[in-house]
């Protein structure tokens, strides 16, 4: 049995992958490549190196990993293939424990090198641009570096966890406006009480259908997925995309039994779009960056607010404004706009709960003037 070993960098400029590993990143350039030449120069290394590893790790592992024939392209062999593919796999499926294992790192770090740092701690329904976010929010800013020690989880036990004490925010997100009886009003408002919670605006994302380049079986609606039988691939119970799945779902006159493989969840967008990009599913609900990401094709069905809440009293606090202050900077907006299926939206500012989820309705007392409304 070949057993994994984990290790770690600490330095100023160590990157922004979370786990690496020279051999999939070799052969993946091979791939692309068409030569070990090739694969070189891509990676920046020669080519007596890449040769010469791909050899020890062939020894190493027992099976032929690159085949190629006289005056043609070199190709990755069957067992070459498949190894990709499985370190591929595992890497987007465990991404959010990973992320959280490289949060704690970099928390314990951030106090022994810098006491006065703000260290921030975020459990979110996964995002990319949260994961942009710590990587901006870590260089030093006017009021020293912020580090985001964020956790992905779902959108519901994000807030579960803002309540029980375990964050300070908490990410989650929902259509534009959703109605009183929505499935996303049946969700959170029992977590969530006006007067005891406040919401940070921060994105506008656009979700919708992950699927095979090109689009081949003319996915362009839930409706479609249901009719054709596609295999889908779903988010788990209690993630802020399952949440809009199940209200896309409602509108649409659609049960959930209508999808082949509602009951089949991976633990992440990265995950769903590498399940489709392996072909393991022909669709599934996600963000466009994730899918585009792989090279894959994207409908999108759907634009929701991305929100982050804290409770009031941890409004004010240096870390919590620190955040706010550095999320209405004109340099991580520009940031932001750069990400495919993203658009700042109100982003630090402190939004009146009633605009933001409007089945809050508040009765205004006799004698008193309506307060006028913020965005």
């Amino acid at each position: 049995m070949h057993r994994v070993q984990l290790h770690y960098t600490l330095s100023r400029d160590a990157g922004t992958a979370l786990i690496r590993n020279p051999l999939p990143e070799m052969l993946q350039a091979v791939a692309e490549q068409g030569s070990i030449s090739g694969a070189a120069r891509n990676l920046g290394l020669s080519y007596r190196h890449v040769w010469g590893a791909l050899k020890r790790w062939e020894d190493q592992l027992g099976g032929e990993l690159i085949v190629w024939g006289k005056g043609q392209s070199a190709q990755l062999s069957e067992f070459g293939s498949k190894l990709l593919w499985a370190e591929r796999q595992a890497q987007a499926r465990l991404a959010p424990q990973i992320a959280a294992l490289h949060a704690d790192l970099e928390r314990a770090f951030a106090v022994a090198f810098d006491p006065d740092a703000h260290v921030l701690t975020l459990y979110a329904s996964h995002d990319d641009a949260l994961g942009v976010l710590r990587s901006h929010a870590a260089a030093p800013g006017e009021a020293g570096p912020l580090h985001l020690d964020i956790r992905f989880t779902g959108s519901v036990d994000a807030i579960r966890a803002l309540n029980e004490g375990r964050c300070t925010i908490a990410g989650f997100h929902t259509l534009e406006q959703p109605a009183a009886g929505s499935v996303a009003a049946r969700t959170y408002r029992p977590l969530l009480q006006p007067g005891r919670h406040k919401i940070i605006g921060f994105a506008q994302r656009t979700q919708g259908l992950v699927v095979a380049p090109g689009n081949p079986l003319g996915l362009h609606s839930l409706a479609d997925v249901a009719r054709t039988g596609a295999r889908f691939v779903n988010r788990p119970l209690g993630s802020g995309t399952r949440v809009l799945l199940d209200e896309l779902l409602a509108q649409a006159g659609l049960a959930p039994g209508a999808l082949a493989g509602y009951d089949r969840d991976e633990p992440s967008h990265t995950a769903v779009a590498q399940a489709v990009a392996a072909g393991a599913a022909d669709v599934g609900l996600g963000i466009g960056l994730a899918a585009h990401a792989r090279g894959l094709g994207f409908v999108p069905l759907a634009q929701e607010r991305y929100h982050l809440a804290c409770l009031k009293d941890s409004l004010e606090q240096p870390a919590t404004r620190a955040l706010r202050t550095l999320l209405q900077t004109a340099e991580w907006q520009a940031q932001m706009s750069a990400l495919q299926g993203y658009a700042p939206l109100h982003c630090g500012e402190v939004l009146a709960m009633s605009r933001v989820l409007p089945w809050w309705q508040f009765a205004r007392r006799k004698g008193v003037p309506a307060a006028r409304k913020k965005p």
